[in-house]
C-alpha cells in the first residue's frame, strides 16, 4: 500500500494483491475537505467495527477490504498489530472511517495538519519524547 498525498485528496493506492483481497477494482480517494479527524494508534483492531462486506478478515493477522456496521461502512488495511492511523470522514456515499497500518502514520499526520494551522498537540508529545540516557558500557569501577 502506497499512500499519496495532495491539496486536495489523499489516495490509498492498493497493491494488486490488495486489490484482491479488499475485494476492490480502485484505489481509495479521500477528498481532504471530508476529513474530520486522524489520529495514531498502537492496535487497529479496536477501531475496526462491523463484518466485512466485501473484505477478508484473518482474526489477529489481517483485515481488508469494507466493513459494514450500523454506523455506515468503513475501509481498513490492517496488518497484525502494528502502528496504524485512523481517519474520520463527514458522512459521505462511500466511508465513514478509514484504518491503515502503516509505518509513515505520523508523516501523514503532520502532512495532514499543515494547511489547518492547528497545533498538533498529540503529534507534538509523541514527538517530544525525552530521548532515553546512553548507558555506560564496560566494566564497572572498583568500590571500596
Amino acid at each position: 500500500m502506497t499512500l499519496l498525498l495532495d491539496s486536495t485528496q489523499l489516495e490509498v493506492v492498493l497493491s494488486l494483491a490488495e486489490r484482491a483481497l479488499a475485494f476492490r477494482k480502485q484505489n481509495v480517494a479521500i477528498e481532504r475537505s471530508q476529513i474530520v479527524k486522524v489520529q495514531l494508534t498502537d492496535d487497529a483492531w479496536t477501531w475496526l467495527r462491523g463484518v466485512p462486506d466485501p473484505g477478508t478478515y484473518l482474526p489477529s493477522a489481517l483485515a481488508m477490504g469494507t466493513w459494514k456496521s450500523i454506523g455506515g461502512k468503513d475501509f481498513a488495511v490492517i496488518r497484525r498489530r502494528r502502528p496504524s492511523v485512523v481517519i474520520d470522514l463527514e458522512a459521505n456515499d462511500e466511508f465513514q472511517r478509514v484504518i491503515l497500518t502503516t509505518r509513515h502514520g505520523l508523516a501523514l499526520v503532520k502532512a495532514l495538519r499543515m494547511d489547518t494551522g492547528d497545533k498538533p498537540a498529540d503529534v507534538a508529545e509523541i514527538a517530544a519524547k525525552p530521548a532515553r540516557k546512553p548507558r555506560a558500557v564496560g566494566p564497572r569501577p572498583a568500590t571500596a
